[in-house]
């Protein structure tokens, strides 16, 4: 029972999250679920309720996505999905979350102290590629991207929908590679159904969160959030 109740804690927090800013269900919630299932049960588990999430939502936020921005994104990310899932099968998982962590922080801490750069198609390519290595190796997708918006100070509206929209291509395509180069189980499919009921719950609170939002508190979520996942990585790594 106690697990049950961590388990919907858990995905109801995650999607209100994603659904407010855009990003975040990854991030916040593949840590958790790693406490209470395998690897790749938690990674897999994430990547369907991440892209149902992306579902639910896409007609609501098609009008503010940056179409140039999502192509780069895709054609970088078809680069990082292939070498992520090489990680994820032969090098080990403490080592990349250590150097993720670190650069994570790292970055964050540039961030607070107002760093900020120009938004490029290379620096999109970049981004694309990073965040398909990241999303077939460790479930993760949003650190690059959440980052890269931060230092080109994109508009809340513009990241939530360019950020939702890509992972619809990205966690289908890491879906499909993830059943394909490492198959699955009961577990996933049996838990990602149980969790469905708590994230239209959290669909629907993180949507009135969104409106309540304004750019600074959305920049404050974002530190918050970089954060918290760069010292879970640090001590998941040397732990």
């Amino acid at each position: 029972m106690d697990t049950v109740v961590v388990f919907i804690i858990i995905i109801l927090f995650a999607s209100v999250l994603q659904t407010s800013t855009g990003f975040g269900f990854s991030i916040m919630a593949t840590p958790f679920l790693l406490l209470l299932f395998e690897p790749r049960e938690a990674v897999q588990i994430n990547l369907v309720l991440s892209l149902v999430i992306s579902l639910a939502l896409i007609s609501r936020i098609r009008k503010e996505i940056d179409f140039g921005i999502m192509k780069r994104f895709i054609i970088g990310s078809l680069i990082g999905v292939p070498v992520g899932i090489f990680i994820f099968l032969s090098v080990d998982a403490d080592v990349l979350k250590l150097g993720v962590s670190v650069l994570i922080l790292f970055l964050t801490v540039l961030l607070i102290l107002n760093f900020r750069v120009k938004q490029t198609y290379f620096g999109d390519r970049v981004v694309g590629v990073l965040s398909g290595v990241l999303t077939t190796s460790i479930g993760m997708p949003g650190p690059p991207l959440l980052l890269y918006f931060a230092v080109t100070d994109t508009k809340k509206e513009v990241l939530r929908a360019t950020t939702l929209a890509f992972y619809l291509f990205i966690y289908a395509v890491s879906l499909v590679t993830q059943l394909v180069f490492s198959g699955t189980s009961g577990t996933v499919w049996v838990s990602s159904g149980l969790a469905l009921p708590i994230v239209v719950v959290g669909l629907m609170l993180g949507q009135n969160l969104y409106k309540r939002i304004n750019q600074r508190m959305f920049r404050l979520f974002t530190y918050v959030i970089l954060l918290f996942t760069g010292v879970y990585l640090l001590i998941e790594s040397v732990g």
